[in-house]
C-alpha cells in the first residue's frame, strides 16, 4: 500500500492485538496493515466493537500489541523502545478522546489541563512562555484566553471538546488520532468541530487518523478510508472512490444505512444486511488484494473475480 510520491508518516504492518490470557484470549485486531501519509486525513470506519479505537490506542502505546509493527517516521514504536523515542512519540502523536465530559479533569482549571503535556515534557522555558502557548492554543480552537481560569463543568459539550483539541495542539504534534471526536456532541455542534479540525489541518499541516462509525462524516473530512469489520480491514480506498465503487458487502451495508435528507428517498431506500457467514473461506481463505486506483480489498480468489467485474 505504498505510494512512493508521498511521505509515509505512520506505517502499520500485520498488526495483531489480543486481550486476556491463555484460554480466555480474545483477538481484537488481526492482520491489519495501512499507511498514513503526511498531511492527509485517514479514516478508519466500522461498527462498535470492530477494533477502531483499539488500533488508535495501540498507536498511542496504550494498548500492547501481540504481533506486527507500528512505525512512526520509519521507527518502530510498539513494544519496548528507548526513552528518547518514547518521549518523541508522546510529543508528536496526540489523541482527541471521544467523550469530552470524561476526558477532562473536573478538579483542574483549563489552564492546567491544556498545560499538562507541557509540564510533563518541560516544553517551556518560563511561565510567560507557557501562558502564551496556552492562550494561542485556546484561540486556535475559538475559545477566549480568559477561559483558562475556569473549570470544565462551566462549559458546554462542544466547548469541552475544543478544550481537548487545544490540549493536543499545545504539544505541536505531527499526527493526531481523533477517536470519534463528535459522536458525543449535539448535531448542531458537530459541524463546528469538524470545521475547526479541517482549518487546523490546513493552517498547521497536521495529519489525522480519524476514527468514526458514520460514513457520511468520513466523506466530509477524510482523504482515504479503511473499512474495518471484526478486527480486520475489509476495504481501503480514496474517499470518493469508496463512495462511487463500494465493493465489499460490509462497506455497501454501511453506506446503505446513511440517512437521506430527502424524506421520500429515506422512506424507499433499501438497507443492505451484511452476513459474515456468506463467505466461503474454509477452502479459499481471503487475502489482501490491490485493485486499480489504489483500491484494496480483502477477498478470496472467487470473490476477487467478481469485484474486478464490478470495476469494469
Amino acid at each position: 500500500m505504498e505510494n512512493k510520491s508521498k511521505e509515509i508518516l505512520l506505517q502499520v504492518e500485520d498488526l495483531r492485538i489480543e486481550f486476556g490470557k491463555a484460554r480466555n484470549k480474545f483477538v481484537a485486531v488481526n492482520d491489519v496493515s495501512f499507511n498514513i501519509y503526511k498531511g492527509e486525513t485517514f479514516g478508519l470506519v466500522g461498527e462498535s466493537g470492530s477494533g477502531k479505537t483499539t488500533i488508535g490506542r495501540a498507536i498511542m502505546r496504550i494498548n500492547e500489541t501481540a504481533g506486527g509493527t507500528i512505525k512512526f517516521r520509519g521507527k518502530v514504536i510498539n513494544g519496548k523502545i528507548d526513552r528518547s523515542l518514547d518521549k518523541e512519540v508522546t510529543e508528536k502523536v496526540q489523541m482527541i478522546f471521544q467523550d469530552p465530559m470524561a476526558s477532562l479533569n473536573e478538579r483542574a482549571k483549563v489552564d492546567y489541563i491544556v498545560s499538562e503535556g507541557l509540564y510533563n515534557l518541560k516544553k517551556f522555558s518560563c511561565e510567560q512562555e507557557r501562558k502564551e502557548k496556552v492562550e494561542r492554543a485556546l484561540k486556535d480552537v475559538g475559545l477566549l484566553p480568559e477561559f483558562a481560569s475556569r473549570f470544565p463543568h462551566e462549559f458546554s459539550g462542544g466547548q469541552r471538546q475544543r478544550i481537548g483539541i487545544a490540549r493536543v495542539l499545545v504539544m505541536e504534534p505531527e499526527l493526531i488520532i481523533a477517536d470519534e471526536p463528535i459522536s458525543a456532541l449535539d448535531v448542531s455542534i458537530r459541524a463546528q468541530v469538524l470545521n475547526i479540525l479541517s482549518a487546523l489541518k490546513r493552517e498547521k499541516g497536521l495529519t489525522y487518523l480519524f476514527i468514526a462509525h458514520d460514513l457520511s462524516v468520513m466523506r466530509f473530512i477524510t482523504d482515504r478510508i479503511a473499512v474495518i469489520h471484526k478486527g480486520r480491514i475489509v476495504e481501503l480506498a480514496e474517499t470518493e472512490e469508496l463512495f462511487k465503487n463500494p465493493l465489499h458487502p460490509y462497506t455497501r451495508a454501511l453506506l446503505s444505512a446513511i440517512p437521506q435528507p430527502d424524506p421520500v428517498l429515506e422512506k424507499h431506500k433499501k438497507i443492505e444486511i451484511y452476513d459474515p457467514n456468506c463467505h466461503e473461506y474454509e477452502q479459499d481463505p481471503p487475502k489482501w488484494h490491490k485493485l486499480d486506483s489504489d483500491h484494496y480489498i480483502l477477498a478470496n480468489d472467487k470473490e476477487l473475480k467478481e469485484y474486478k467485474k464490478c470495476l469494469k
